[in-house]
């Protein structure tokens, strides 16, 4: 064959690195943001934090109106000044309109502060307090794990060089909920081969560490770590004997709520049956989970939704970020028809600045309007609660916004919003729904919070069961499965109606 030259036009999608730049800001979370943002100011010196919502009267003295938020250096509509802390081509946001509207405020009743879409509108980093200096420690100290406690413990009792070997190696075989993973013949069989060791020998020193802190550990089994505890009572405890009977003997009885089988072989009232529960209720099944608390993370919202004057206001948290701004004096070293190494890195790092702040202030934009939309779709839900929650999809948002689905998404994972309900992630305010008799819709979410509400209700003797739960809602014009109720039952971590029963 013959080769040769062609020229050929057609039309072909590419990612240009601006774009990827914005796409990656967009589905990182507050901490991983706040990551970036750091990593940038150190790696790009046109790059730094702004102290002031505006810049002092030294930095330009020909400027009149320095102070006023619309003519300062840091505000994007400020195009004039090659100088200027936002890319040239940043878009006008005062005049701009959103969805078509010129004020979101004349027609929702969501109110949205187009300041906070700016990135240098963003406060810096808040810092402690000189006198926080102990809970500063008291944050950064790592808790001390069971295994430590129990060393320490171990460090304490007088112990042949044998039995502290023997001791070591229980403590390693003990999980952080202060269970063994290995019975006693497991750890004698380890053992056995470096050791001259006697079974009971090890025996006798697993019960040396069951009388440790907390109460219960290094036990074998559920009943074990019960009895371990019931037998460090005082004797004089309250119906001690009982529970000791019950735990021993009717440990299976007890957790399927079989209360008659248990009152018929042990011969009390029901009464008394109580008074011995309560007793069993207060033991701990995981001592090492309670002894070494977890540590606590926050969670740091993006949006704060609020109500004032009888309408929503949303606005971005001004915490999640510094203020950023172009170095001026970087800046203005740059000269145009200079090639030189110096002059290229400059210019690079003010174009790559540029960039990285455009990609802030489309972050900021695109998640104000979700946040937004959701908002305004979710109204019922931050007047009413859960149960008014209405049934919500990421396409009726990404076309309320005319967005993809995928932009959607990442603008709504691991990101939270603050209300006053509490604290949710973006994603928990969309549901699949489930059809009413009526012919409307129900959102999943819905019924999982009245599934919730009727079995806090229920009688604690006769627990509704999956299938009454289903004509109840049925009653109230819901069509649901006796499946689905499991499933969302489960999914609310609601065991089923025989392991709820009680006497009480």
């Amino acid at each position: 064959m013959k080769q040769s030259l062609q020229l050929k036009l057609g039309q072909q999608l590419t990612m240009t690195p601006q774009l990827q730049q914005a796409i990656r800001l967009l589905q990182l979370s507050t901490l991983d943001l706040q990551q970036e943002i750091q990593q940038a100011l150190d790696s790009n010196p046109l790059l730094e934090m702004s102290e002031d919502d505006s810049y002092g009267a030294d930095d330009d003295p020909s400027d009149n109106n320095s102070n006023d938020a619309g003519d300062s250096d840091d505000s994007p509509r400020n195009k004039n000044d090659k100088n200027s802390d936002t890319p040239e081509d940043a878009p006008d946001w005062s005049s701009q309109e959103l969805d078509g509207t010129s004020s979101m405020s004349d027609e929702l009743p969501v109110d949205v502060q187009w300041d906070d879409l700016l990135p240098s509108a963003s406060a810096p980093l808040s810092q402690g307090d000189d006198n926080n200096d102990s809970d500063f420690a008291a944050q950064n100290s790592a808790s001390e794990s069971l295994r430590e406690q129990l060393l320490w413990q171990l460090g304490l009792t007088r112990l042949s060089d044998t039995d502290r070997l023997i001791a070591l190696s229980i403590i390693d075989a003990t999980d952080a909920n202060g269970r063994l993973l290995s019975t006693p013949e497991e750890i004698f069989e380890s053992l056995s081969g470096d050791l001259d060791v006697e079974f009971d020998e090890l025996i006798a020193v697993l019960h040396r560490l069951q009388q440790f802190e907390p109460a219960g550990v290094c036990a074998r089994d559920l009943q074990e770590c019960l009895l371990i505890q019931l037998n460090q009572l005082p004797p004089t405890t309250p119906w001690l004997e009982q529970a000791r009977l019950i735990v021993s003997r009717y440990l299976n009885q007890l957790a399927t709520s079989d209360f008659g089988q248990i009152l018929r072989r042990t011969r009390i009232n029901e009464e008394e049956l109580k008074q011995v529960l309560t007793l069993i209720q207060s033991l701990d099944p995981n001592p090492g989970y309670t002894a070494v608390p977890e540590d606590v993370e926050y969670v740091v919202p993006d949006v704060f939704v609020t109500k004032r004057n009888g309408r929503w206001l949303v606005e971005l948290n001004p915490d999640i970020a510094p203020k950023l701004r172009i170095n001026t004096g970087y800046a203005s070293l740059i000269k145009r028809a200079d090639n030189s190494a110096d002059n290229t890195y400059l210019r690079d790092n003010l174009q790559e600045a540029r960039w990285f702040l455009k990609s802030l202030h489309s972050r900021n934009e695109t998640l104000m309007k979700v946040a937004s939309k959701i908002v305004d779709h979710q109204r019922n839900f931050l007047e009413y609660g859960t149960e008014a929650m209405k049934p919500l999809v990421l396409h009726e948002i990404a076309e309320a916004v005319e967005m993809h689905e995928s932009t959607i998404s990442r603008a709504t994972t691991n990101k939270y919003m603050h209300t006053p309900r509490g604290v949710f992630e973006l994603k928990y305010f969309f549901s699949s729904h489930v059809a009413t008799t009526a012919g409307g819709e129900c959102s999943s979410t819905a019924i999982r919070a009245l599934i919730k509400k009727l079995v806090a209700a229920e009688n604690p003797r006769k627990p509704l069961s999956d299938n009454k739960i289903a004509l109840l809602l049925k009653e109230q014009g819901i069509e649901i499965a006796r499946r689905t109720i499991a499933k969302y039952r489960d999914a609310l971590y609601i065991p089923p109606s025989n392991e709820r029963k009680r006497l009480v």
